[in-house]
């Protein structure tokens, strides 16, 4: 198998995306750490990779919380050793960090705002460096703490989440756009400072795919699609969003030493082809 004996630690393991790579990863013969807030959505993970006959260990944290990062490298270097891949999956938004509007309406800064309204001007700053936080705090910490066994050891590979927003902001969502666009910069300066200790990082940009957010916010080609459902399938070349299977092939290939040793400090969108469309 493509991943027997590798040790896999997956944070937002719980999530749509990364819960897809953690079953994928222990049915090729990795064992993975599942690290996630919700012990409920990590065990349904785990009760997927029970049924492949895969190996795993649950361990619930806060990956901006450094201390608690430590203990939980600590207990898996204890109980299996060094990570060989760290995929850091972690992340999120929050609707008070997000706009109603897409472009400066000088209603926002009107006496009669309409409470629906919500500008840049009303945005918590509390949460938005929540978002900013979650987005790339949590990355470097897990970088740290579990990098630091691997730089250690032999070496490894890791993996950090970008978004179609590094490349191109969306409207409406600055926090999580401003986040992501610095895990692609984050990932080249880690990607040459790691390189001495035989770690590659690399980064994934999914586009847009299905789960339950995208599902409230999008709609479903299936099912009928919201208005910025349509803008999206209309930039997306493929016409349809992606599945977490979509990204598997990615993840393989950038997890390999054989296949991806000569890689490192790169973000790959795994898009559908958005970015190939202008809208003109």
């Amino acid at each position: 198998m493509k991943h027997d004996g590798k040790i896999a630690v997956i944070t937002g393991a719980g999530g749509t995306l990364c819960s897809c790579i953690a079953i994928h990863l222990a049915k090729n013969g990795a064992r993975v750490v599942l690290i996630g807030r919700s012990a409920e959505k990590l065990q349904k993970t785990a009760d997927e990779i029970t049924k492949v006959g895969g190996k795993y260990m649950i361990k619930c944290g806060d990956v901006t919380d450094k201390a608690t990062m430590k203990r939980i490298s600590d207990e898996v270097y204890e109980a299996w050793g060094a990570c060989d891949y760290l995929i850091n999956g972690a992340g999120g938004n929050q609707m008070m960090a997000m706009t109603t509007l897409t472009e400066y309406d000088p209603v926002e800064l009107s006496d009669d705002k309409p409470e629906s309204v919500r500008g840049f001007f009303d945005l918590d700053m509390d949460i938005y460096e929540s978002v900013l936080k979650i987005n790339t705090v949590g990355t470097v910490v897990c970088c740290q703490t579990f990098g630091e066994y691997m730089a250690k050891g032999n070496g490894g590979a890791i993996i950090n989440f970008a978004s179609m927003n590094t490349y191109c902001p969306l409207t409406r969502i600055p926090a999580y756009a401003m986040s992501k666009a610095a895990i692609a910069n984050y990932t080249q300066w880690l990607g040459n400072y790691f390189a001495p200790a035989n770690i590659r990082v690399n980064a994934i940009a999914p586009g847009f795919f299905v789960n339950e957010r995208s599902k409230t916010f999008l709609g479903t080609v299936e099912e009928g699609l919201t208005p910025r459902g349509e803008q999206v399938i209309k930039h997306t070349s493929m016409r349809r969003f992606g599945e977490a299977s979509d990204l598997l092939g990615c993840v393989d290939w950038l997890l390999s030493d054989e296949n991806a040793g000569f890689v490192t400090g790169i973000t790959i969108p795994v898009d559908g082809g958005f970015l190939t469309k202008s809208g003109i």
